[in-house]
């Protein structure tokens, strides 16, 4: 058994993390981002996908150029794009049950909204088991993996370092809490992506290595069912 004895707080991404990417979920996101730009800017439907990629490629998040190069209000893009068919996703009993045996605190860290999160976090049946949200507004809208926003997030929620993991599906999310002392897991999966994403922020593909990531996994029921814990 891997050993997390050692841990008492526990750190989960929402968006191909608590959930499957091949769920589809961000897929749908990713198309209502382009929507938004495309409606809000009164583009043609690919300039808009080409500036949205670029916005992402260039600040981090989508949300952070709008906000920045078309004054765009964070809650309407929040609002517009999170507007999606959760039909996808039902109560996943096996991952309640192994967040459930982790000992001390759980959090929801995002670069989405706490309305987000508690809308897919709660169709899976897992909400009430996080002792707290972290998201893109707590951070003052600037995303992960700027250092800035987990040095917030280490603070809002007293977390001790050492004793803190931290599981993510993006390999570059997770630099910032290894260099801070973090046991780092990287949740890896096969399934499709959209074409253009920008190369280094696609999720990674089984197999991948980083010298930065701890563990991988592409099954998170099984990787925390499987660990020795302190109790």
């Amino acid at each position: 058994m891997t050993d997390f004895t050692h841990v008492r707080q526990w750190v989960f991404d929402l968006d191909n993390t608590l959930y499957p990417a091949h769920c589809n979920l961000f897929f749908q996101i990713d198309q209502r981002m382009a929507q938004f730009i495309e409606e809000k800017l009164s583009l043609p439907k690919q300039e808009a996908r080409l500036l949205q990629k670029e916005l992402y490629r260039v600040h981090g998040t989508t949300l952070s150029g709008l906000m920045k190069d078309h004054d765009v209000k964070p809650h309407d893009f929040m609002d517009f794009v999170h507007d999606i068919d959760l039909s996808n996703i039902g109560i996943n009993h096996d991952l309640r049950a192994a967040l459930h045996r982790l000992p001390g605190e759980k959090f929801i860290f995002t670069n989405g909204s706490v309305k987000h999160a508690e809308n897919v976090a709660g169709k899976i049946g897992v909400i009430d088991l996080f002792d707290g949200v972290f998201d893109i507004q707590a951070a003052n809208y600037v995303p992960k993996p700027q250092k800035s926003t987990y040095d917030i997030f280490f603070e809002r929620f007293s977390i001790r370092h050492k004793n803190a993991a931290m599981f993510e599906d993006m390999a570059e999310n997770l630099v910032a809490p290894h260099k801070a002392g973090l046991t780092t897991v990287l949740v890896q999966s096969e399934a499709d992506w959209v074409a253009d994403e920008p190369a280094d922020k696609r999720p990674s593909r089984p197999g991948e290595t980083f010298d930065h990531v701890h563990h991988t996994t592409d099954d998170l029921t099984d990787f925390l069912t499987g660990l020795k814990t302190a109790c």
